[in-house]
């Protein structure tokens, strides 16, 4: 039967739904160190963890003293190394989402992803991990669909949009950043839920506004009441 409270779970990518075990934010690190031939901290990646890359890239920059307009020429670097890294080391599903994901679709509540990522290289990750958007999933939003990434909600209102939800006390939303909860928070989400299953740390994820921390995607289907059977 239709969940009556909650229609719409937007669900990020890397963390949170697949296991690319950090690569992105290594792979980042390591272009823009060599691009620049600066140390970069990984607290300093970890601020623009969730955010669009190109973004995170240009925040990271100005954050050096370096020129912002050398964005593209990292991000170009970032974006090679990145689809090399994900065929040397493929991501896969995280534990107990797909049956998280069809659960949730059983029992009516639509599931779009949203995520900082450009759209070919997310829907060059679902294609690996097994996941279409034509059967599995109810839709995808990348950084390319909205003006502005997370922090800013317009993701989510954009899964929103895909998903014919119009009232945000009816949306679940779950990321592995506080970026994620930050973005959910934003929206208005009735449900926003910081995932320990990537990035950021408990205590991290515990500082952001959310309303619940879980371990992970497989516990959304129990927080909502809904259960297999």
């Amino acid at each position: 039967m239709p969940n009556p409270d909650i229609r719409l779970a937007a669900l990020d990518i890397a963390g949170t739904t697949v296991d690319e075990r950090g690569t992105v934010y290594r792979v980042m690190r390591d272009a823009i160190e060599q691009q620049t031939g600066r140390s970069v901290d990984d607290a300093l990646i970890s601020e623009w963890s969730g955010t669009g890359k190109r973004e995170a890239i240009e925040g990271v920059l100005i954050a050096l003293g370096e020129d912002a307009a050398r964005a593209d020429e990292v991000f170009a670097r970032f974006s090679e190394d990145l689809g090399e890294a994900y065929r040397t080391d493929p991501p896969v599903l995280l534990p107990g989402v797909r049956e998280a994901v069809e659960t949730l679709r059983d029992h009516g509540v639509k599931v779009v992803l949203q995520t900082g990522y450009t759209r070919d290289v997310a829907e060059d990750l679902l294609e690996t991990v097994g996941w279409s958007t034509a059967s599995d999933l109810d839709g995808l939003v990348t950084v390319e669909d909205v003006t502005r990434s997370r922090p800013w909600p317009y993701l989510i209102f954009r899964a929103m949009e895909l998903a014919q939800v119009e009232d945000v006390r009816q949306v679940l939303v779950a990321g592995d950043t506080v970026n994620d909860v930050l973005a959910g928070t934003r929206a208005g989400a009735r449900h926003v839920v910081g995932v320990l299953s990537g990035a950021h740390t408990v205590a991290e994820l515990g500082a952001a506004p959310h309303t619940r921390l879980l371990a992970g995607v497989q516990d959304v289907p129990a927080l909502l009441g809904l259960f297999e059977g």
